[in-house]
């Protein structure tokens, strides 16, 4: 999956990703898992010394014969080298029954445990990869293929990039392995428990220096007077230079109850650096952002519009947008912008919680395709909706995956106006596997199509109206004096196209 976010000084707590069920929904369309293998059991044996002979037992079925007796040979090939021994005992089409397979394996330590990583990812596709043709090839051969070509490697970098090559001949960019680190930081990006001192950072282009993009409202750093351009300079007496951000922001995180010391430079008008002591604590990081935006209509009536702002869809989501709009309603609100610009996607049941707050009924959110080409329609039960007010929602090209799946939902079922610009275009679902080493499998189990049965991959979601300033007057110019959230706000143009478009919809007394 794409990377949500920044760099963080969070550490993720050890809760499961995703939920285990959609609650009103009929089904999973996106979860995580510690490894669990699609067969029954995988007893993975290391010997120091197997006789040459030892390669294949068992009775198998077509393509797993031809795959079997493959890599025996490629197993009497090495001799006496040490072997892999895979038992796989499988209700699989492909396995009558158990069967032992021999692998050579790495005298590296680390490259051998790549190779298990191997068989759980080529396991994994094998029974969820949503092309049964696994992009027209022998997929039990490409796993005796990738297996030999990492039998010689010495380090676990080189055998991850083996992986990686073997899934890259899936034609499915989306499907992929990313290591232990790198599923940290999606984690992070996913879970709503966190611990750390709330900074988010980045590299600045040009100089390399690490530069405070925000602070987490009420966290450790803003407590502590660091302010969005800032640069870190030190991290416990280290300094810096040359550090990327996902290194510092390793650094940053730690235990809550722990402290951490950094220097920062000010980006104010001295530019001086202070030392600051900050605790590790935990903290609630918010995709959510929620704001009144006074707003006066063409008979000179001045009513009370609620902007809510998604930036991803984390665990947290759904609880966040449910109590937003519940805190807007008790103040008022007569409509609703909702800003899904730019918002990347996420966990697909979490697009689908959010869809159901604005619903009523048994509304169809979403069509699922599996493998075998079966379509499936995703519906609510006896859906009730938090608000019935008018609402537009906010998309561009950076809406994509989940935000095309909600958009789609309220779109096609007459809910929502959609204002903005054509989205990414990304249609297909991904399931993510923590497998055992830590690193992440992502395999793309399904295809989806809107409650319309409009095809959204590499296609994307076109608005209602396009949002350009030469539609309405120019976007306000915002004063040094005056730049609070909401006057942003009302100066952008397509915020104002929103506007203009609920005034429309009220005028012409249109129910939704």
């Amino acid at each position: 999956m794409e990377r949500l976010a920044p760099s963080f000084d969070l550490k993720a707590t050890h809760r499961p990703l995703i939920p285990a069920n959609l609650g009103k929904t009929s089904s999973v369309l996106f979860h995580s898992r510690r490894f669990l293998s699609p067969y029954r059991h995988i007893n993975l044996k290391h010997k120091s010394e197997v006789p040459s002979s030892v390669a294949a037992y068992g009775k198998v079925q077509c393509s797993g014969q031809r795959f079997m007796e493959s890599v025996a040979k490629t197993a009497l090939g090495f001799g006496a080298s040490a072997v892999l021994l895979l038992s796989i005992f499988s209700d699989s089409p492909s396995f009558a029954e158990s069967l032992t397979v021999a692998f050579p394996v790495s005298r590296a330590p680390e490259v051998n445990a790549v190779q298990r990583t191997l068989v759980e990812a080529w396991g994994l596709i094998r029974e969820t990869f949503i092309d049964p043709t696994y992009n027209h090839q022998d997929w039990d051969l490409k796993l005796q293929q990738t297996m030999v070509e990492m039998f010689p490697l010495s380090s676990a970098d080189a055998a991850y990039t083996k992986i990686s090559g073997m899934l890259s001949t899936l034609g499915d960019p989306f499907t992929r392995i990313i290591s232990p680190k790198e599923y940290q930081g999606f984690r992070i990006g996913s879970d709503g428990n966190l611990q750390g001192v709330g900074l988010f950072i980045n590299a600045e282009p040009k100089t390399g220096h690490l530069v405070v993009l925000s602070c987490v409202e009420g966290g450790p750093a803003a407590r502590a007077g660091i302010h969005k351009g800032d640069e870190l300079v030190e991290i416990n007496g280290e300094r810096l230079d040359g550090i990327d951000s996902e290194a510092a922001a390793q650094r940053l995180r730690g235990n809550a109850g722990t402290t951490v010391t950094v220097k920062v430079k000010d980006s104010g008008h001295n530019h001086g650096i202070r030392e600051v002591k900050l605790p590790r604590e935990y903290i609630k990081l918010s995709p959510i952002s929620s704001a009144i935006i006074p707003h006066r209509s063409p008979d000179g009536k001045l009513t009370k519009m609620g902007y809510v702002k998604l930036a991803a869809f984390s665990q947290t989501a759904a609880e966040d947008m449910k109590n937003a709009i519940e805190e807007l309603e008790t103040q008022g609100v007569h409509s609703y912008i909702l800003d899904l610009r730019n918002n990347p996607g996420g966990l697909v049941k979490v697009g689908l919680d959010v869809a159901q707050m604005w619903l009523d009924g048994d509304e169809t959110l979403v069509n699922t395709v599996d493998r075998s080409g079966n379509m499936l329609p995703i519906n609510m039960v006896n859906g009730h909706a938090i608000t019935h007010d008018p609402l537009v929602v906010l998309v561009n090209e950076g809406s994509a995956s989940a935000s095309e799946i909600l958009a789609g939902a309220l779109h096609d079922n007459g809910r929502a106006i959609l204002v903005g610009h054509k989205t990414f275009g990304k249609g297909k679902i991904q399931s993510v596997t923590e497998l055992h080493d830590g690193s992440a499998l992502f395999v793309t189990v399904a295809k989806y199509l809107s409650p319309a049965l409009h095809d959204i991959d590499q296609v994307g979601i076109p608005p209602d109206v396009q949002c350009t300033t030469e539609m309405l007057n120019p976007a306000k110019e915002i004063s040094n004096k005056d730049k609070s959230p909401v006057s942003s706000l009302e100066a952008d143009s397509c915020i104002m196209v929103a506007e203009h478009e609920l005034d429309v919809k009220e005028s012409k007394g249109t129910a939704s």
